[in-house]
Order: structure tokens, then sequence, then C-alpha cells
């Protein structure tokens, strides 16, 4: 439905951690001296995570402004990836496994033993 309305073309997640106090200019100022990317490049929504897991922040150029987005997950948390000090791409399938909660980079399903057998 956002991929609709803002005409998102490309997600670029922030690899590593963020601090999510920042507002609209200083994740802009991230997305250009950390990353090398071009925050004013339309139809890419940036994506940043914090030293908590259960929350996110998106930054988007609208070609007139940003829109800042700001999700909390309220039971569970992201598997973010945190080795990598740079930008990634990513498929629209990933943001959807991104927005499950798993990492969308390495998505591994855990396997579940049951504690009982019927």
């Amino acid at each position: 439905m956002l991929e609709d309305f803002a005409g998102i073309r490309r997600v670029v997640l922030a690899c590593g951690t963020v601090d999510l106090r920042k507002g609209i200019d200083g994740l802009a100022m991230i997305i250009g001296d950390r990353y090398h990317q071009n925050p004013f490049e339309q139809g890419t929504l940036f994506l940043f995570c914090g030293r908590r897991s259960d929350r996110i922040k998106g930054l988007l150029w609208m070609g007139d402004g940003y829109l800042l987005l700001y999700k909390r997950f309220e039971a569970g948390s992201l598997s973010w990836p945190r080795t990598k000090a740079e930008a990634a791409d990513i498929t629209d399938e990933q943001f959807r496994y991104l927005m499950l909660g798993l990492n969308p980079l390495d998505p591994k399903i855990k396997n579940v033993t049951p504690g009982k057998t019927y």
C-alpha cells in the first residue's frame, strides 16, 4: 500500500545501528556521509534501526519534501543486519521478510522442536 502511494522503487537498509532520536536532517546527513548515497533520490526508501530491534525509521524523498516513517513492533523484534557498515539494497520480497521480523539479507526460519507428541 505504501509503495503505491509513495512511489517507492528502491528500498535501502542502513546496516548497523543508528541513533533513532535523529530527525530528517540527521538521517539525511547519515545517508550522504556514512553510506555515500543520495538522500534526494526520489522513490528510494532508506530504513534505519537503533540499538533496540523493535523499531525502525524510514526516510523517503517525495520530490517536494521528506516523508519520515516510524514503525514500532508491539510484540517481537527485527533481525536487523548489524555487522555491515554499508547500505544494502533489498528486493520487495526481502522487504516483506523485514516486516515479518526476519533478517532480509539472511532470512532463517528457526526450527522448533515440539515439547509433546500426541
